[in-house]
């Protein structure tokens, strides 16, 4: 019998999780759109164009798309690089529309020839450092909107000219703001029901609607549908060819790593399995209609994805009917939109800026191993007061130096490097052949070899995700790993707590010193992990198996 097309009785669940969804979505495209340069109605137009087309076409069918933190800094930063090489705004519009049409299709193109199969490779420092340095950017460009001043286009810039924002800041739209960031942290203590960031957008825009204040606000916003934006797109002289080519690879790359992410976020919630590549194809698709329209790139939102599982949403119908609220907003409310304040829009962005920023690869500096320290923090700051582009291509660089000479100093010590293999399939060593052989129905030995470093962590983890049901206890051997990494400590520990999740408990053996230190610093020993369950040798481990077993 053919599968239906569609199963009507994820319907409610769908129409809910896509409301909900859009309804979270809506000051975020609006704040987005004009962090980015281009103003409100582009936040609107790609939250529209991506929210509908890959959820249609990608491949993870509850992923929310749209304007995202990462992907806004990089918009940003175009618009201000093609402005400074056209002249104004509307002579770099070509350049602009370029780039994100080339983004767009560059991602298809990842998605035809499997590159999502190497972006898990990215080191944890690098994609730390990136984000914070994100999170850090939204902060600080949206100190002077909050203030009531015109938002410079760069952090420094913003730096530079401090001291004004204490001598000519608004205090009328410094009290808009502050309202804004209070109802932002304390609604959701009263319920989570209704998004805090649309309520603190809808209460504080009409107070200051009514009272009168005298702050900057959107302005005009354009209504009815948008319209193809073809003139400029091949009118670009070719000088500018180098700039666009190089922000389309960055917003692809980026908009890749970004929506992967929440494509695993989403499967972990909903025990499902994303494809990857068509997930590529979907984003490229509405990222380049995006641009077709005006609209910045997106990517899939995390907080959108979210909201919209949780709220029901179980198929792609949930991600295209978010996507369709915001259009329908679009023809109907936008004239009302232009009267938000430009201090709301900062109050909740900052918030956002804060929760991009890892808090926990941060706390950690001083416990992981300095070289994945260094590259986190030169990241940071490379991304925040540099060139994001240049940030992340040196922490790669790095990140692979690092590699390359620890792998060249284990090699020298004779030990070996090799590949995770799988838990099926795997031969027991001599000093646990019997004892495996009497309990191999209810626990796994999983023997990891060499450095732990973030080149293997994605296939430790997916092997993790596949382990038997029946399996009752992991015993991961560990004699011969004498280093982790901050990716590889960080792969181990989402593991362990994905197999405490299902009733798996874990033992580890023959922790060398420098696993065993970090271990214990990031609390992964005891609270992943009680002392009790970890052994100096294997065979110390067997008679506490035996007995969890009632053998």
């Amino acid at each position: 019998m053919a599968k239906p097309f569609y199963d009507t009785k994820y319907l409610k669940g769908d129409i809910t999780g896509g409301l909900v969804a859009g309804v979270v979505a809506l000051p975020l495209a609006l704040a987005f759109g004009v962090q980015s340069g281009l103003g409100a109605i582009a936040g609107l137009y790609g939250a529209i164009a991506v929210g509908i087309l890959a959820a249609l076409f990608g491949g993870t069918t509850t992923q929310a798309s749209g304007p995202t933190g990462p992907m806004t800094v990089v918009s940003a930063a175009l618009v201000a690089n093609a402005i400074e090489m056209a002249g104004s705004l509307q002579d770099a519009m070509g350049i602009i529309l370029l780039s994100f049409l080339v983004g767009g299709a560059l991602q298809i193109v990842f998605g035809l020839i499997n590159i999502a199969g190497y972006i898990k490779y990215f080191p944890y420092p690098v994609i730390s450092g990136f984000m914070s340095g994100v999170g850090l950017i939204i902060i600080i460009l949206q100190i002077a909107p909050f203030v009531g001043l015109d938002a410079a286009k760069s952090t420094l810039k913003v730096m530079a000219d401090l001291p004004r924002l204490f001598t000519d800041f608004n205090w009328q739209a410094l009290a808009l703001g502050a309202m804004t960031v209070v109802i932002y942290y304390v609604f959701p203590k009263i319920t989570k029901a209704i998004p805090s960031a649309l309520v603190a957008l809808i209460v504080v825009s009409i107070f200051a609607y009514f009272i009168k204040w005298d702050v900057p606000i959107i302005g005009t916003i354009p209504s009815g549908l948008p319209t193809l934006q073809l003139d400029g797109l091949f009118t670009v002289d070719s000088s500018a060819y180098g700039l666009v080519l190089e922000y389309g690879m960055v917003l692809a790359v980026l908009g890749s790593i970004d929506s992967l992410l929440t494509s695993v976020i989403a499967d972990n919630m909903t025990k499902t399995k994303h494809n990857s590549n068509r997930e590529l194809i979907g984003q490229g698709i509405g990222n380049m209609v995006a641009a077709l329209i005006g609209g910045i790139p997106g990517a899939g939102a995390t907080k959108g994805t979210v909201v919209n599982i949780n709220s029901g949403g179980r198929t792609r119908l949930s991600g295209a009917l978010h996507g369709a609220f915001l259009l329908t907003v679009l023809l109907g409310l936008s004239s009302l939109a232009a009267y938000i304040p430009l201090a709301v829009l900062a109050g909740i962005l900052i918030p956002i800026g804060f929760k991009i920023i890892d808090i926990k690869g941060l706390r950690h500096l001083k416990i992981v191993p300095r070289a994945d320290a260094a590259v986190l923090i030169i990241v940071l700051l490379w991304t925040t007061f540099g060139s994001l582009i240049q940030a992340v291509g040196i922490g790669v660089t790095l990140a692979a130096l690092l590699f390359m000479k620890r792998a060249s100093d284990i090699g020298e010590e004779g030990m070996q490097v090799g590949t995770l293999a799988g838990f099926d399939g795997e031969k027991p060593w001599e000093d646990e052949t019997e004892f495996y052989e009497k309990f191999k129905d209810k626990i796994y030995i999983k023997h990891l070899y060499g450095p732990l470093f973030f080149g293997f962590t994605s296939h430790f983890q997916e092997q993790v995700k596949n382990i038997d049901h029946d399996i009752k206890i992991l015993i991961i051997r560990m004699d011969r790993v004498p280093y982790v990494d901050q990716s590889g400590i960080y792969a181990l520990e989402t593991a362990i707590l994905d197999l405490t999740l299902k009733g798996i408990k874990v033992i580890i053996t023959g922790l060398k010193e420098q696993p065993s230190d970090l271990l214990k610093a990031i609390d992964i020993i005891p609270d992943l992990v009680p002392e009790q369950q970890v052994f100096r040798h294997i065979e110390d481990s067997f008679d506490w198996v035996s007995n969890q077993l009632g053998n």
